[in-house]
């Protein structure tokens, strides 16, 4: 095993790597990836590419993995995933990333395989990030209810830590967050030298920046995080408002689409950027007994991380870190009325911005989505209208 401080500098990779950050979900994926979209027109002084046409190539990620997209998103083709590869090979002899947290979702079943052929073989490098996982639980399961997951957090922890074989409702959390499985997983295919791992210090805002720097042979301080309210967590209140339409969204069979529009990239969208959670709002408390199982698992992360023979920066003790005292009990969560607001306002603007039409007189469960979209927003025209 080779390991590195915190505070020490990594080697640079050798120039030409192709550096596939893989995540997993929760570990800084976000800031890291705006950061080097900000700095896309930079990198290739210092010999680095970021080839992608967005701060996120989530469709291209999804596309390689065969994964399913986001509940009622278009799902992504193989032209999404070619599409970044031929980008990837304008890179020519540059160091380029490429950065998806989607990637920590690929199968075991020759897809690592394809994928790491297509970048290109030996030049490949792959970067896994880790936070522990106490920290990961509440900020995923928020993140699974904003794509319809209906369940609580405590009925959720006890379905994903007691309940074998511990794959429902989200068969993709233990995919992505068993760590050293993933790590492993990888390190089969492209070999334990030609893995990366950083655990990631909550204590050093600006740690991760500076790996990735070190790693690419960047200057310091050219990676600089990038506000991205769109990205930040729910509040319980948040989650809970939106957990209760799910059920009833669920409950009514209305197509998956239209949550994608009005939900998802409507209402929470523009609850996220329009309001910032306050100290009187009530956080995701995790219980204590599922804290003590996440140390748990985290301490056995680590030591099977440990033996793999892979490149740890950082300290791996931290993966099983557990808080001293448990959180306490949380007061009743309730949601804010600017929030609801805001909330209804992006539903309904995410209606309105459809192009008006009309559709033949049917009940919702026989409309199609794209028609109930647009009957939606010619409502939504009319009554604002008369307003």
């Amino acid at each position: 095993m080779e390991t590195d401080c915190t505070r020490d500098t990594p080697a640079p990779l050798p120039a030409g790597t192709r550096l596939l950050h893989i995540g997993p979900h929760k570990t800084g994926t976000t800031a890291i990836q705006g950061a080097l979209f900000a700095a896309k027109d930079r990198l290739p002084e210092y010999g680095v590419a970021f080839p992608a046409h967005s701060r996120h190539p989530m469709e291209a990620a999804l596309a390689a993995c065969a994964r399913p997209a986001m509940m009622g998103d278009t799902r992504p083709t193989d032209r999404h995933w070619t599409g970044l590869l031929e980008q990837v090979r304008a890179t020519r002899t540059k160091t380029s990333v490429i950065s998806s947290e989607f990637f920590a979702d690929a199968p075991d079943d020759g897809t690592i395989t394809r994928i790491v052929e297509q970048l290109g073989g030996d030049r490949a490098h792959v970067l896994v990030t880790l936070r522990p996982l106490a920290k990961i639980m509440p900020s995923q399961w928020q993140q699974y209810v904003q794509n319809g997951l209906r369940m609580g957090y405590e009925d959720w922890l006890e379905h994903m830590l007691r309940k074998p074989p511990y794959e429902k409702p989200n068969p993709s959390f233990w995919q992505r967050h068993r760590h050293d499985r993933l790590v492993e997983r990888w390190a089969r295919i492209v070999g334990p030298g030609k893995v990366t791992v950083v655990v990631v210090d909550d204590r050093d805002r600006g740690g991760l920046m500076r790996t990735f720097e070190a790693l690419l042979g960047l200057p310091g301080n050219l990676l600089q995080p990038v506000p991205d309210t769109a990205n930040r967590s729910l509040t319980l209140a948040e989650t809970e408002m939106l957990r209760n339409l799910n059920v009833e969204f669920r409950g009514n069979g209305l197509p998956d689409e239209l949550y994608s529009r009005l939900v998802r990239n409507g209402a929470v969208l523009h609850m996220k950027n329009s309001c910032s959670p306050t100290p009187r709002d009530v956080k995701i408390s995790t219980p204590r007994w599922a804290v003590e199982a996440a140390g748990e698992i985290g301490a056995e992360t680590a030591e099977r991380i440990g033996a793999l023979g892979v490149r740890i920066i950082g300290d791996p003790a931290l993966l099983s870190a557990v808080p001293e005292q448990a959180s306490p009990a949380s007061p009743e969560p309730r949601i804010s009325p600017e929030a609801a607001a805001q909330a209804l306002y992006g539903a309904l603007a995410a209606a309105a911005s459809a192009p008006p039409g009309a559709a033949p007189a049917r009940t919702v469960h026989q409309t199609s989505s794209k028609e109930l979209v647009r009957v939606l927003g010619h409502r939504c025209l009319k009554r604002l209208g008369r307003r």
